[in-house]
């Protein structure tokens, strides 16, 4: 906040774990049961601030990464490009990721892709400065440097737990009440390749 980047320190490219707290405006009394919707959840995000003729090309890059991990872990999935009237105020262009979920029988969202131009970085005052050579001098006889720009901001969800929890038990559930566990995650779970229910 409040600051000016070098232009050869950009792309500065982020990754975030949070918390995040949901409000239920427009969307009261929906979804109540399940880990679909919950009032609080965790999620991985990624965020870039970049130079302005930059932004479409990474948020091409951003999807690509989406779209990497959800096909890696098996998922069925697919990309909406997302109407003028469902953006909100800070976004130029966003894209939706919904995955098929059996449970609702139907596609949910389980990520989003947001270029936001220079929305944010104007309200926070996060500028670079060109680094082309300065053309104009003073009539002190000090040079003039290029004027700043502010940076544009993008964001992409890697993983909001709660569902991709519902993704990945819900596509992978056996008729035993088992389930597969996708071959990326199993060094994760110390070789486990199912999870199997309790005998009663």
């Amino acid at each position: 906040m409040d600051s000016i980047v070098a232009e050869s320190a950009l792309p500065l490219k982020y990754v975030a774990f949070s918390h995040c707290f949901r409000t239920e405006a427009g969307a009261a009394g929906t979804a109540t049961r399940g880990l679909y919707r919950v009032h609080q959840f965790s999620k991985v995000e990624m965020f870039i601030l970049c130079r302005q003729e930059e932004s479409d090309m990474y948020h091409e890059e951003l999807i690509k990464i989406e779209e990497d991990l959800f096909s890696s872990l098996g998922l069925h999935f697919k990309i909406l490009d997302m109407a003028t009237g469902d953006l909100g105020a800070p976004a130029y262009r966003k894209f939706d990721v919904e995955a098929w979920m059996p449970g609702l029988e139907r596609y949910g969202e389980i990520s989003s892709a947001s270029n936001c131009t220079d929305y944010q970085s104007r309200r926070l005052g996060i500028r670079y400065r060109p680094s082309e050579s300065p053309s104009t001098t003073s009539k002190k006889g000090k040079t003039n440097l290029a004027a700043t720009k502010f940076v544009h901001t993008l964001n992409a969800t890697a993983c909001a737990i709660p569902r991709m929890l519902v993704c990945l038990l819900e596509n992978f559930q056996q008729e035993d009440g088992s389930v597969i566990i996708p071959h990326p995650l199993r060094p994760f779970m110390g070789g486990v390749e199912a999870i199997y229910p309790k005998s009663r």
